[in-house]
Order: C-alpha cells, then sequence, then structure tokens
C-alpha cells in the first residue's frame, strides 16, 4: 500500500514489504492477514472521525486478498530527503500522529486480531511503525498514512519513541538512514516533537526509544535480517550515553 508516481494499472508497487502490492486503477490489492479485517473496522473508524490521511477500506477481491485506496502521492525513501528534516515536517508528523491517536479513542476492539501485540495501557490504537516511510507526501505536506496494518492498542509513547527515532534522530554515527546533527540540535528537536504532539514530556519519549528498539531488532533476527537487528541494538546503545545531554538540550 504505497503512493508515488503513477505506475501503470496492475503494476506491482514498491515498498509494502511482503504485502506484494498491486495497484488496479485507484485501489491497491494486499496480501492479507488474520489482523486485516480488524486494521479495515479501524481505518474505517478513521475515516468516521474525519481522519482522511489513511486509506479507504473496500473489503477482499476474489484472490483474498485486502483491497484499498490509493494515496497518491510520493513516500520518502533512505536515504531521506532534506524536506524530511525541517522543523515544519516534524510538527506537521507529530500533528498527524496525534490525529490519528484522538480518533482511535473509542474504537470498538470486540473480537478484534491484531498483528503486533496488545501493550501495556492500550489507550489509544498505536502505529507501531509511524515513520518517514509510510508517510505520503504531496511536495512538503503529509497527505497519508499507510501500511497500518501492525496497528494494535497501545500506549501513545510508543509511536512517539518510534518517530523520535527516525526524525530527531536518535540514531548512532554509522546509521544512515540517520543524518549527523549535533547533539544540542537533536535535544531542540526532540522538544519541538514532544510540544507539537502535546501532553508529553520530552523524557518520557526518550526513556521509551531503547525498549522499542530491542523489540524492533528482536522482530529483525525472527525475520532472518540479522543485520538489520545488528543496527538497532547499535543505536540503542548509545542512548545511555547520549541521553543527559539531549534532555539537557531539550530544556
Amino acid at each position: 500500500m504505497t503512493g508515488g508516481g503513477a505506475p501503470e494499472p496492475g503494476e506491482r508497487l514498491e515498498g509494502g514489504n511482503s504485502n506484494a502490492p498491486v495497484r488496479f486503477g485507484d485501489r491497491v490489492h494486499r496480501v492479507a492477514g488474520p489482523w486485516s479485517r480488524t486494521v479495515h473496522a479501524y481505518l474505517r473508524h478513521l475515516r468516521a472521525k474525519g481522519v482522511d490521511l489513511v486509506p479507504e477500506p473496500f473489503g477482499f477481491d476474489a484472490e483474498g486478498r485486502e483491497v484499498l485506496s490509493f494515496l497518491p502521492g510520493s513516500v520518502p525513501a533512505y536515504p531521506l530527503p532534506d524536506v524530511v528534516w525541517t522543523d515544519a515536517f516534524l510538527v506537521q508528523a507529530a500533528h498527524a500522529l496525534r490525529r490519528l491517536h484522538d480518533a482511535s479513542i473509542g474504537f470498538d476492539r470486540t473480537g478484534a486480531v491484531w498483528q503486533q501485540p496488545v501493550r501495556a495501557s492500550g489507550e489509544v490504537v498505536s502505529i507501531n511503525d509511524f515513520a518517514p516511510h509510510n508517510l505520503v507526501l504531496d511536495g512538503d505536506r503529509i497527505i497519508g498514512v499507510i501500511d497500518l496494518d501492525q496497528a494494535s492498542p497501545g500506549p501513545r509513547v510508543r509511536d512517539l519513541a518510534h518517530l523520535a527515532y527516525r526524525l530527531v534522530p536518535l540514531t548512532a554515527p554509522s546509521n544512515r538512514d540517520g543524518r549527523p546533527i549535533p547533539i544540542e540540535a537533536r535535544g531542540r528537536r526532540l522538544r519541538l516533537l514532544a510540544d507539537a504532539y502535546g501532553d508529553m514530556a520530552p523524557a518520557a519519549i526518550l526513556v521509551a526509544v531503547e525498549p522499542l528498539l530491542d523489540d524492533i531488532a528482536d522482530h529483525a533476527d525472527r525475520a532472518g535480517r540479522p543485520d538489520h537487528a545488528a543496527l538497532y541494538r547499535t543505536d540503542a546503545a548509545l542512548l545511555p550515553e547520549v541521553a543527559p545531554r539531549l534532555l539537557g538540550a531539550a530544556g
């Protein structure tokens, strides 16, 4: 379920990992899972709440693939383009995440099946992969959020930790998915993210990053991607060293 360009109908779209997304006109067909019906209900709930950032679900095709609306636009690829590193983009992303979280309150979870575990508090439906590679852009504007099939009930701070990891960024110098931004500037961006989202302290976000990266690394190991797992663990190991300086700069 990716945006970008204008591929011919029936053409395989890039991204989507194991979901094999194929576009037919204004709709995308993807491999479904046991959680897909729950995710479709969640998407319908969000859209009914006025959140038009997410695809519209159209059930399943004759082959059992899920069918969703195609969101036209561009999806940032790594290394991330300059527009993703602006303060304006960081604020937009925080606002979009807050909209998704707030709109998820009241979603009927009766009989729900989730791909990811239900985590402590379950105060909102967490996206669990809210990152630039799942945002659809029109120039410098965020106009869509895609690949929500990993969503599950969880705490707000988990998604904020993921967004901070990608966009503050909280990556080690060896990780080329990040950018060599000085610690003081990263602290300022962490504060900017927290303030733009609202009701969340920079320290709370930072504390949630290391366990998040441990989870992602474990998932990468199970998926047979030890190189990715090692990258996430390297990033996690850096955090205790830089956290005091980050928080000092965050104010």
